[in-house]
């Protein structure tokens, strides 16, 4: 049975390198692979790290690239092969916990601490030239920032990512329950059976039993409901991870950014529900003097390449600066995909200077408008979280169903409002961040907001672009008529609203499961058992102008 797995594996890795070169026109290997498994590499407390070694079968000497994952090795044989095969050392580690690696695998708090001592390993190597980059999508681009301050650390290809996570597992005050129900799914899964898994992760399985598991109460139970067992990390983090500043500054590496950052290429899509943590990452190394690359796609987060590690831009990246050929490097550090037929564009940064903020105001009879509304009566709508608004689409961790999608059955729901311009007279182009002024009044003191932005085509069709997501307390102020104000930014975008579509705002109390959803009460969200209902008032009359604010460029 044993040599059967590896059988299989082998013949995974060997489709795999084949596809990618295929896929993204590689061009042909310049060297054959000599490929080393299993590799124990010792940490300082004891510990072993499983990892696997991909060497030119050449003179060198070669440069290192170095992918440190919980992910398991053998999903990233094939793009490890397409490296070595074209003059880089390759190392792929699984990190403490997962796959065959020892200890405990617990989430961000050991990989700067685990990535240090690999370095330390690596340099006792006697292959190693000193050349090293980092590269790798989601969390392997943690494990970068973890140790991007190492002196051994020539340059980085950071995808989809970010250095800090706490702002990405507690959005908006409320819990990114749908990635972490799928993301505990995909490690434990992968640790037991990955042909398994990979069935799932295609067929839609894993969002099906996160949806199952996200209505579990206590929520403290959902891990059990997802993968059949307790899990030692999301149990620690209900108990102690909650609006905990303490718990998360060790894991915050916002720190490590800064003039001594080395080069750094930073690829995401506009549909990945880290884009803006990248591009603030991005923003803070501009701060310093420096002058990363940055590339973004109208794609979600784990496609667009980033489920191959974008091996086109890593290979060129990592060429140029570990090897001295910048012959695949564009001259514009800035390239940015607009949807809705807008196009590729360069810039010099990110973004392309001030924009035009064009505002438009929602009005009683579902309009949306350059004026702001008459006196009127609120929209209203009851939130239920026995029967949570859905979320549909949009950039979240899904292997299905992310991304734009069709709007019609959310729009349908009495849980949700919409609001739509006029057919548009001249295309309209939006860069960055939506911004949000809406005025909400709940009956029970608590609320969530959930505002996203839709384009409509002339046959009716909504198609979903950016959104934001707010939680609401007791605590959140009000007006003496207990009306909240309330300041949302959307997720960054890049799109061009087509002459004769609409633009269109849907208002929600909910996105479920991507947030976990409001119970109404005040319970700890890990224990919390009771649900109790809402009604909810959105106001948009002359004295209270809710609103959307667009970031409009002519290009």
């Amino acid at each position: 049975m044993i040599i059967f797995l590896r059988l299989i594996g082998l013949a995974i890795a060997i489709y795999a390198t084949i596809a990618f070169a295929l896929r993204y026109r590689l061009g042909p290997k310049l060297n054959q692979v000599e490929k080393t498994t299993g590799v124990r590499v010792a940490m300082p407390d004891g510990v072993e790290l499983a990892t696997d070694l991909y060497q030119p079968a050449s003179p060198g000497p070669h440069p290192t690239l170095l992918m440190r994952l919980p992910y398991g090795r053998q999903g990233f044989a094939g793009i490890a092969l397409v490296y070595a095969h074209r003059g880089f050392n390759v190392v792929v580690q699984a990190c403490r916990g997962t796959e065959a690696s020892g200890g405990e695998f617990n989430p961000l708090a050991n990989e700067r601490s685990d990535g240090l001592a690999t370095i330390a390993w690596l340099k006792r190597q006697p292959w190693f030239d000193g050349r090293l980059g980092l590269t790798g999508p989601s969390y392997l681009g943690y494990t970068q920032w973890a140790i991007s301050d190492a002196p051994e650390v020539r340059t980085m290809v950071i995808k989809v990512s970010s250095a800090e996570f706490r702002s990405i597992v507690f959005p908006g005050g409320s819990f990114h329950l749908g990635l972490w129900l799928g993301w505990l799914q995909t490690i434990e899964g992968l640790r037991g059976d990955p042909l398994k898994m990979f069935i799932r992760m295609m067929s839609g399985g894993i969002e099906r039993k996160s949806k199952e598991a996200s209505m579990s109460l206590p929520l403290v139970e959902a891990d059990v409901a997802a993968v059949g067992q307790r899990v030692p990390f999301w149990r620690d983090w209900f108990a102690s991870a909650i609006e905990d500043g303490p718990f998360w500054q060790g894991m915050d590496h916002r720190n490590l950014l800064g003039a001594r950052t080395p080069p750094v290429h930073l690829l995401s899509g506009w549909y990945d529900f880290m884009v803006d943590q990248l591009l603030r990452d991005y923003q803070t190394l501009v701060a310093a003097g420096r002058q990363p690359y940055l590339t973004v796609s109208s794609t979600t987060h784990i496609t667009g390449g980033h489920e191959a590690d974008n091996p086109v831009e890593t290979l060129a990246w990592m060429r140029a600066e570990l090897m001295g050929d910048r012959s695949g490097i564009r001259e514009k550090p800035v390239a940015i995909e607009i949807s809705g037929n807008g196009g590729w564009h360069e810039f010099d940064a990110f973004p392309p200077g001030p924009p035009q903020r064009q505002t438009r105001y929602l009005i009683g009879d579902g309009g949306l408008s350059t004026a702001p509304a008459l006196p009127g009566a609120p929209s209203r709508y009851r939130y239920d979280p026995a029967d949570p608004t859905p979320n549909l689409g949009g950039a979240i961790f899904a292997f299905t169903g992310a991304g734009p999608v069709w709007q019609r059955p959310l729009e349908a729901r009495p849980d949700v409002l919409v609001f739509s311009t006029v057919p548009l007279m001249d295309s309209l182009t939006i860069i960055g961040n939506v911004t949000a002024r809406i005025f909400m009044r709940t009956s029970t003191g608590h609320g969530d907001l959930f505002v996203r932005i839709s384009d409509v085509n002339p046959l009716g069709v909504s198609t979903n672009i950016c959104d934001g997501f707010i939680r609401t307390t007791p605590e959140t102020p009000r007006d003496d008529h207990g009306v909240m104000a309330i300041d949302l930014n959307l997720h960054a975008t890049a799109h061009t609203f087509q002459r004769k579509h609409r633009l269109r705002v849907l208002i929600a109390s909910g996105a479920h499961p991507r947030f976990m959803r409001n119970l109404g009460t005040d319970e700890p969200i890990g224990e919390a058992t009771r649900m109790v209902p809402a009604d909810i008032e959105i106001l948009h009359d002359h004295k209270h102008k809710s609103a959307i604010v667009l970031p409009v460029y002519k290009l």
